[in-house]
């Protein structure tokens, strides 16, 4: 069931919430029922305020934020936690004339909270520990301790499952639905992802939204498999599929302290997922980020067989289609420390010659291109970098490439030929050493 909590209205914008359908769909984290949006169902809350007043767990406060400030500062003077002090809990005074006054949630004087954790375990809290909580704020709108609280009741929520940063708003909503008469669900506080100075993660590591690690390229399933490995555990086991997180997944097997993220960890997962997929289904993963590169790949090989050779240098699907790029196009630049080096006249009969023998070929096809540039090598008594360096520099632009009979053979003979040649050119052209 899918709630979006938007009751906040500055922070709950469409785009923000948006970003968690988007987030969701991409994970291929589907939902049976939803979404429902709280902002719909005010009437509902405005209802269980009303019951509350009238039932005389909750009270009308007509503090202003200049007396709430002055609260505080007297309780920090005082070396006392700053909180509201129930100035209004029992008044039967007139209120001031021209103030519209919060509802406040009337929290039990005495007594404890025991917050039956799934995770952490027993969590006691004193009620003189918590102050009387706004549940709803002088313009008519609910707050998020009385929303959820209703929902969870009216869904009839079985689990909260959630960050550990919620474990100081869960007491207060337990005494809520106490006061609501209605059952309590299983609380289960998630610990927090850290940074690596063991800080909660934020936007200052460089923490970012889900999305984004679509932009960067890791497939939904890596970054699924990552985050769950990252809060929990399954004997010794790393790698789980779809099926396996959810028939293995428990809560005793969450970790009671936070796990530091791991940009290199994640790498690893991604890597182990681009190497595991099927071909046919990661070349679909990978085609639109070749199309944003401007690539037509319907002139060339398939995909398919790009992606199933590029696989085993990849990390992210970026890094695959940033190389898939020259099985369809020609270099237009070479990397430039390596042409220096490459690119002399000296090379030029090398190239000349490799071209020769595959030009001679029948088949174009792996096995003949490797032995093709073997009696090269054998025929000029060369070592075989004096040709494999150029030549993957003039057929890729760049240094790196996956073994070159395999990386020929997709580009195919007339567009490696074509390449070879323009690089001689550039070879013929070079400046004497």
């Amino acid at each position: 069931m899918l709630r979006i909590e938007d009751t906040d209205r500055a922070r709950s914008t469409k785009e923000s919430v948006q970003a968690i359908l988007d987030g969701m769909q991409w994970l291929g984290l589907d939902y049976d029922e939803g979404p429902f949006y709280q902002t719909e169902h005010f009437d509902r809350y405005r209802e269980v305020v009303k019951q509350l007043m009238e039932s005389g767990h909750a009270y009308h406060c007509y503090c202003t934020p200049a007396e709430l400030d002055a609260m505080r500062e007297e309780a920090m003077a005082n070396k006392q936690k700053p909180r509201y002090n129930g100035y209004w809990r029992d008044r039967t005074d007139t209120p001031p004339a021209g103030v519209d006054p919060v509802v406040r949630f009337r929290n039990p004087a005495d007594g404890q909270v025991v917050i039956k954790d799934a995770v952490k375990g027993d969590i006691v809290v004193e009620n003189s520990e918590l102050d009387d909580l706004i549940i709803m704020r002088s313009d008519g709108t609910p707050t998020y301790n009385l929303t959820v609280v209703v929902d969870d009741m009216d869904m009839k929520i079985s689990h909260v499952i959630r960050g550990d940063d919620h474990v100081n708003n869960t007491p207060r909503q337990i005494n809520i639905l106490a006061a609501l008469g209605a059952p309590l669900p299983v609380y289960a506080h998630l610990p927090m992802i850290l940074g690596e100075d063991g800080k909660r993660l934020s936007k200052r590591h460089g923490a970012v939204s889900v999305m984004q690690y679509k932009d960067d390229g890791y497939m939904p399933e890596a970054l699924l498999n990552y985050l769950v490995r990252l809060g929990w555990s399954h004997q010794d086991q790393e790698l789980f599929s779809m099926e396996e997180m959810q028939s293995l997944f428990s809560l005793e097997g969450v970790n009671r302290s936070g796990s530091v993220f791991d940009n290199k960890k994640l790498d690893w997962v991604s890597q182990h997922y681009l190497q595991n997929t099927d071909k046919d289904n990661l070349s679909s993963q990978l085609l639109p980020y070749v199309n944003e590169r401007g690539v037509d790949t319907s002139q060339g090989p398939a995909l398919s067989d790009v992606a199933d050779l590029l696989r085993e240098r990849s990390k992210t699907l970026n890094d695959m289609a940033d190389a898939a790029k020259y099985f369809y196009v020609a270099p237009t630049q070479y990397d430039e420390k390596a042409s220096k080096k490459q690119f002399k006249a000296v090379t030029s009969p090398v190239l000349k010659s490799i071209m020769s023998a595959f030009d001679g070929l029948s088949s174009w096809e792996a096995e003949p291109i490797q032995q093709a540039m073997n009696d090269t090598v054998e025929k000029l008594e060369i070592g075989f970098g004096r040709l494999g360096q150029p030549l993957r520099l003039a057929v890729t632009g760049g240094t790196a490439s996956p073994a070159m009979d395999e990386t020929l053979a997709l580009i195919g003979k007339a567009s490696t030929m074509e390449r070879i040649a323009a690089a001689i050119v550039i070879c013929e052209n070079a400046p004497e050493a």
